[in-house]
């Protein structure tokens, strides 16, 4: 594949998460549709797009999905859209991607893996970050809604580690999704029942299936194209564009104010999480460079 094929590819897939949040926010803010109900309309036109697409484009390349792993597909996309509630699109894409991250870094943790000093720092940083952004005053997120996008950035981390090695990852996602739609129709079904009960209309529909099909189901088959190409560091430091994109539509499509709390928490949060990235592959390629007889089995 040509860089600028990959350049191009990458670009588009991080467009279309950032879009995501865009086209949620503006659904739950702007329209009549309530947020369980997007949740399911997304997953349902999630899996049609990304089963004609695994139809189409992969033959009998094997992966199927699991429940357990649909049900944290199902908990990151509820969790998404009942956070976007109350949530602007900046201060949610960054708790969104902050979370995965940091339960990414956990299980490295949890396995024994030795972090360097410079990675420490990092990780103290990004911590400092969420702090300084959940500090009382005018301009702190409402706490509910942070919570539950930190949910939703835990379980989407759970679901990319539950990923990896289980097979063709379009297909494994169209699985997921698939199976994820009954879930979230149940959780439909459970808000038309209660008090304040679902809520329709056309244009609420119209974003929630374009969060499916576009910005989830092509977004995602894009970004499994391009992966491949890019080398792991490579692929993690460009999602740290995606809060920065996310906030700059939140700007530009709806209005939305940053707040001098909310960049410096965004420089602390992105910067600290670079920085752990950055070394963590740096640690790596240092082991790898290494006499075969000098590196020890306990790292």
């Amino acid at each position: 594949m040509s860089s600028t094929r990959i350049v191009v590819l990458t670009s588009l897939a991080m467009l279309a998460f950032a879009g995501n949040s865009l086209l949620c926010r503006t659904a739950l803010k702007h329209s009549g549709l309530d947020a369980a109900s997007f949740t399911t309309i997304r997953l349902g036109s999630g899996a049609a797009m990304l089963w004609l697409v695994a139809r189409v484009g992969h033959g009998t390349t094997s992966g199927k999905g699991n429940w357990l792993s649909a049900f944290a597909l199902f908990i990151y996309a509820a969790g998404f859209s009942f956070a976007y509630v109350s949530l602007p699109v900046a201060t949610g894409a960054l708790l969104l991607f902050g979370a995965v991250q940091a339960t990414m870094l956990g299980r490295a943790i949890w396995v024994g893996e030795r972090f360097l000093k410079l990675q420490l720092a990092g990780l103290v940083l990004a911590f400092g970050g969420l702090v300084c952004l959940f500090l009382p005053g005018l301009s702190a997120p409402p706490l509910f809604g942070s919570l539950v996008m930190l949910s939703a950035g835990v379980a989407w981390g759970v679901y990319s580690l539950r990923g990896k090695g289980a097979g063709d990852p379009t297909k494994v996602t169209a699985g997921n999704f698939l199976r994820a739609v009954p879930i979230a129709a149940a959780l439909s079904l459970l808000s038309l029942l209660t008090h304040n009960g679902a809520t329709w209309d056309a244009a609420g529909f119209g974003f929630a299936v374009a969060s499916g099909a576009l910005a989830s189901g092509i977004g995602y088959a894009i970004w499994y194209t391009a992966l491949p190409e890019l080398k792991g560091t490579k692929a993690a430091i460009v999602q740290l564009s995606v809060p920065v994109l996310a906030a700059s539509g939140g700007i530009l499509f709806l209005g939305e104010v940053v707040t001098l709390r909310l960049v410096l928490a965004s420089v602390a949060i992105l910067g600290g999480i670079a920085l752990v990235i950055l070394e963590r592959q740096n640690a790596l390629g240092a082991l790898l460079s290494t006499p075969a007889e000098a590196v020890s089995l306990d790292g």
